[in-house]
């Protein structure tokens, strides 16, 4: 008892502390994830993953997410000429995919990705009449769509809008994306109703926190005040997240963080960006933002996983799957102790360099240690009270639609686990049979008759006075 009230000070005072004015709607504390590769191909849904289920969505809620970014192509799915329609069936289908999002209690973002690049890979030094008012016309769409919808639906303008890396024309392009981004603003604020306060999310150029940090210095005008967030994203240090080849300018790192260094492929070994970077640069973004009352989300993070790879076998794949879990769930601690909401990239592919954490084909989590380093939620706590135990069978069987298909399965591999024990390898053993499930289910109803006749009884007899001893 004593241990669980520390651990529930400590995280009533880790809440506290985090700057309140920089959270948006989103849960304290953010775990977000990514429905990659799925809403914005340009081809259509399919054709880069499997499309998107109501038991996907219910399988990311019942991992322990709680926010989800779906990445959204709309220009593949327009008319091209003025005043460029949105199919009125793709509107129905992102409609459908946030519904099942908002069902399963998960805040939402829904952006305008790369889609072929017709906004992002065209930032110029001046506004692109054309690209504007597709903006306009796009956003003003979305809006009215979701017109009804309160603020746990987010918008976001963009994915990563793509300005040049050097002195030459930064800055014009730039001030070209705060014009786009306010004709984003106007597009969505003068729809009206819930969209006039609605949380908008704006992105930093490249979404690359040392660009942002130094060109984003000007967001757009919005008659809503405190109601603008800006979004970044982090793949540092590229060689170890996103790099699948060596080349003449450096190799790819199979290992990073202090610890996690390998005496047999030293070669592999990340030689920069590692936990003191990661810390500055999400510093940078609570330093110029968040201290401001501006909320910063990490929409996208993740460090691709080289299972397969021939050079990793034995324990020095298990090195490189734990310095993985542990480049995860620093991003996701150090981002949520500054503010920041982490969103981690799954691009639906849990083979050899992919980021995949869910088997999209059947709604089940592939990696579930991946998972618990994301959410730092307990596998199979179904009812979300610290605990694996009889309690959160009831709350399956009460609802095994609202779960994913192995949802048994994981309870029972994680019988007796409470929060902060580590993983349930041998709690197998002590997992009660069916019958001493049924007699908890029926004590329990059992209980909750009694006091509910106790209830009542105390409405037609005379008052109780409860009297509480102070501890001892």
């Amino acid at each position: 008892m004593i241990e669980r009230l520390s651990t529930l000070f400590v995280t009533i005072v880790w809440v506290l502390v985090l700057p309140a004015v920089a959270l948006a709607q989103f849960p304290s504390p953010t775990y977000g994830w990514n429905l990659g590769n799925t809403l914005e191909p340009p081809c259509g849904e399919g054709c880069w993953s499997p499309a998107a289920t109501q038991a996907m969505i219910n399988s990311v809620a019942a991992a322990g997410f709680n926010t989800i970014r779906i990445p959204v192509a709309w220009d593949s799915h327009a008319n091209q000429t003025a005043p460029y329609t949105i199919s009125g069936s793709w509107l129905n289908r992102v409609k459908q995919v946030v519904d099942w999002s908002l069902a399963a209690d998960l805040t939402v973002v829904i952006n305008a990705h790369w889609d072929g690049g017709w906004f992002e890979s065209n930032i110029g030094t001046t506004v692109n009449p054309t690209i504007n008012v597709k903006m306009n016309s796009y956003w003003t769409q979305i809006a009215n769509t979701f017109a009804g919808y309160d603020d746990r639906l987010l918008f976001a303008a963009a994915n990563e809008p793509n300005i040049r890396d050097d002195n030459l024309n930064n800055v014009a392009q730039m001030s070209t994306l705060t014009s786009y981004y306010q004709t984003f603003v106007n597009a969505v604020r003068g729809t009206g109703g819930s969209n006039t306060s609605r949380w908008l999310v704006v992105q930093g150029p490249n979404t690359d926190i040392d660009m942002t940090d130094s060109l984003m210095n000007t967001l757009p005008a919005d008659p809503t005040t405190g109601r603008l967030a800006v979004e970044v994203h982090y793949y540092d240090p590229f060689q170890f997240t996103l790099m699948l080849n060596d080349e003449w300018w450096g190799n790819q790192f199979y290992f990073w963080g202090n610890d996690y260094n390998s005496a047999t492929l030293p070669t592999r070994n990340a030689t920069h960006s590692e936990e003191d970077h990661l810390v500055a640069q999400l510093q940078k973004m609570n330093t110029k933002f968040v201290s401001q009352g501006v909320p910063v989300i990490l929409g996208e993070f993740s460090a691709t996983n080289r299972t397969g790879n021939p050079e990793l076998t034995g324990a020095n794949l298990d090195l490189h799957l734990a310095s993985r879990l542990y480049y995860h769930k620093l991003i996701v601690d150090t981002a949520n102790s500054l503010g920041i909401s982490p969103f981690y990239w799954d691009n639906g592919w849990t083979g050899l360099n992919g980021s995949g954490i869910f088997n999209r084909d059947n709604a089940t989590v592939f990696d579930q240690d991946t998972v618990n380093a994301l959410t730092a939620k307990l596998a199979g706590d179904y009812n979300n009270d610290g605990n694996v135990d009889p309690a959160d069978y009831v709350a399956w069987r009460k609802n095994p639609g609202g779960f994913p298909a192995n949802a048994y399965v994981t309870w029972r591999s994680n019988f007796g686990q409470t929060a902060g024990s580590g993983s349930g390898a041998n709690a197998i053993a002590a997992v009660p049979e069916p019958a001493t499930i049924i007699l908890f289910v029926v004590a329990a109803a059992g209980m909750s008759a009694r006091r509910r006749w106790r209830a009542s009884s105390v409405k037609t007899h005379r008052p109780v006075t409860l009297v509480i001893n102070p501890p001892i």
